[in-house]
């Protein structure tokens, strides 16, 4: 019986079984951001411990980062921006600065600075960690003791999880995007199913998917309750990978393919559980509750209530069983985040607004917010960002922004955004009324443009 890739990379990463069921793991590569890391430096120093790999560990900032030009939100966001540059410098730590405009989002700029690497072991204090398994790493997120447990000895304790390979066979239908895969396996399977597992995104639909698209899929991988999901390594991945600034270089990347391509899972791998699904039954998806499994088809109606959690999510949401998601009116629009804030997010978007005249509805507050400012670069150079603001939409810097509206784009009162970010938990996007809508970019555009919630094909056709 062959092996699957998650259980490879684990074996390949062990230390030591600390007790039953307890294992020391290795860290590969080690991301920190300015939120969860400094108590974590604290703890480091008022226990005499120094960073024992530095060269395994690299930084930015993103989440208070602000967006808009007119300086940080508040006092403490810009000290959480100082203590990691004070962090880092003194610990020889590769801190990807907003000074000179290296940085971005967590898990945007570490695939993109090719650190994200197949068969690697990668943590961060930051729940979407999953994102990276996209390359075929075991990746996930940690707490704050456990950032200063990685810093201190490059390794950590967990338990070894369970898989379940999650097969997607057939072709995604036209106007159908990850965004859209990934809400629809959350719906089907709920946010509850993959805890203490491992998710393998695997079939024709998945390696059909661009790395971005991976990305997008296994960073939504842990609302369905996954400690992290992965796609295994492909030609897609090597691709992607070379020439980019901490991948292998071409002397060594030979050798480096053959590794990657060994740590795949076996044709006759073993997993504690399989679901299929046909990607020909999937359509654009879009949320109504405070969970990203309640979600819909956008044809759909809201379901009838018939528990305690849907009917606290209607109640909150103000909407009713029955109702329609398409044509609920929006008075804000989002398109960024580690889920969706990557080139092509945003390159679909422009492709469709440069289809004809649109412009964003009168009323509604529309931003397009990039995940690095590698990406914001390329944007402008290539005329994106006045493809945008013709439209009506605010281009601007890059940072989380309102994914987790730590930064001062946040809601006001009830208004509903539609967003194209990862949580659509009661007060995620800075007010504790406010309401948010899961989707993908595109249909985010199209919501904007109509002052609704849209069908994509409907307003770009």
């Amino acid at each position: 019986m062959g092996r699957n890739l998650y259980d490879k990379v684990f074996d390949a990463h062990l230390v030591q079984e600390i007790e039953p069921g307890q294992f020391q793991l290795f860290m590969g590569l080690h991301l920190v951001h300015e939120v969860t890391s400094p108590q974590a430096f604290s703890m480091l120093r008022e226990q005499g411990y120094s960073v024992m790999h530095p060269e395994r560990t690299f930084a930015t900032a993103d989440h208070v980062i602000p967006t808009d030009g007119t300086g940080f939100a508040s006092e403490p966001n810009q000290n959480l921006v100082s203590r990691i540059q004070k962090n880092t410098k003194e610990n020889g730590i590769r801190y990807f600065s907003p000074d000179i405009q290296e940085h971005g989002i967590v898990h945007v700029i570490g695939p993109e600075y090719g650190l994200t690497q197949p068969g690697m072991t990668v943590c961060c204090g930051d729940s979407h960690t999953s994102t990276h398994g996209a390359f075929g790493a075991v990746a996930f997120g940690i707490g704050t003791s456990q950032v200063r447990d990685v810093l201190a000895t490059q390794t950590m304790v967990t338990g070894r999880l369970k898989v379940r390979k999650i097969h997607v066979s057939g072709t995604l239908n036209h106007g159908v995007y990850a965004k859209d895969l990934a809400l629809y396996i959350i719906q089907r399977l709920g946010t509850r199913a993959g805890v203490g597992y491992a998710y393998e995104f695997s079939g024709s639909a998945i390696h059909a998917l661009s790395m971005d698209e991976r990305m997008t899929l296994c960073n939504l991988a842990v609302e369905a309750g996954a400690r992290c999901g992965y796609v295994n390594p492909d030609e897609v991945t090597f691709d992607y990978l070379r020439g980019r600034t901490f991948a292998p270089a071409e002397t060594e990347w030979d050798r480096a393919v053959e590794y990657w391509k060994s740590i795949a899972s076996d044709a006759d791998a073993s997993y504690d559980d399989v679901v299929e699904i046909d990607a020909s039954e999937v359509k654009p998806m879009v949320t109504y509750g405070i969970t990203p499994a309640q979600s819909v088809f956008i044809d759909e109606s809201i379901p009838e209530a018939k528990d305690e959690g849907t009917r606290e999510a209607l109640e909150y949401m103000q909407f009713q069983t029955g109702q329609k998601m398409e044509g609920q009116a929006i008075q804000v629009a989002f398109i960024g985040s580690c889920t969706n804030g990557r080139y092509s997010d945003f390159k679909q978007v422009a492709d469709m607004l440069q289809r004809g005249d649109f412009r964003v509805a009168p009323g509604v507050k529309a931003l397009v917010v990039p995940g690095s400012h590698a990406i914001y670069r390329r944007m402008q150079e290539e005329g994106m960002d006045q493809i945008f603001e013709k439209a009506g939409f605010q281009f601007r810097n890059t940072g989380c922004s309102m994914c987790l509206a730590m930064n001062g784009d946040q809601l006001q009162g009830d208004e509903i955004c539609a967003s194209s970010s990862n949580r659509n938990f009661k007060g995620r996007q800075g007010s504790p009324r406010g309401r948010t809508l899961l989707m993908s970019p595109v249909m985010v555009a199209a919501s904007a443009i109509a002052g609704a919630v849209a069908d994509p094909g409907k307003v770009f056709a």
